[in-house]
């Protein structure tokens, strides 16, 4: 498969694990390297199974946001991985694979990490008030805000959350690498 991708998709570095093949591709290069695996007669990965987002605290590019296809036709996987920092965006590709709308959502409201032309980037997981990115390395272990029922009110009221957040460690140096 490298030999053939090679020629028609611009990626940056190319890995078979697990009989599984990966690419690393450049932000500006998705929308076109999955219009070509979706419609190309020789892969047709017809499917999106899932994108995930990773956040890489520590390392040059803060995020991983990865693609996992599925060729139907020749039962065979691509993952493709894109490495970001904070202040970039990646293109949105709803167009491309209609399910990847709700993926993309998903993994704005958890990290963070904004879609360029995405039709409908608002929050799905996480309420519309809520303050920050919950999969982030450095977001508070227990939030910025606490939600309880006041017996006294007969509602429900918002709090801040008074704990120290001092005790958490950021290990940079990963020791399986």
């Amino acid at each position: 498969m490298y030999k053939t991708l090679k020629k028609i998709i611009p990626f940056i570095f190319f890995q078979k694990i697990n009989n599984e093949d990966l690419i690393i591709l450049l932000p500006k290069n998705l929308r076109f390297s999955l219009l070509c695996l979706k419609k190309h007669i020789n892969y047709q990965f017809s499917l999106l199974s899932y994108i995930a987002g990773v956040d890489l605290l520590g390392c040059k590019y803060r995020f991983c946001v990865v693609y996992d296809l599925l060729s139907l036709s020749f039962n065979i996987r691509l993952r493709i991985k894109l490495f970001i920092t904070e202040v970039n965006t990646i293109p949105s590709v709803t167009d491309i694979y209609v399910n990847s709308n709700w993926w993309e959502r998903e993994v704005w409201d958890l990290f963070g990490i904004y879609f360029e032309n995405h039709p409908d980037l608002r929050r799905i997981l996480t309420d519309y008030g809520f303050e920050g990115y919950p999969m982030r390395k450095d977001f508070p272990l227990y939030g910025y805000t606490e939600l309880r029922y006041d017996e006294s009110k007969k509602q429900i009221v918002v709090e801040s959350v008074e704990l120290s957040q001092n005790f958490r460690l950021f290990e940079f140096e990963m020791p399986w690498q």
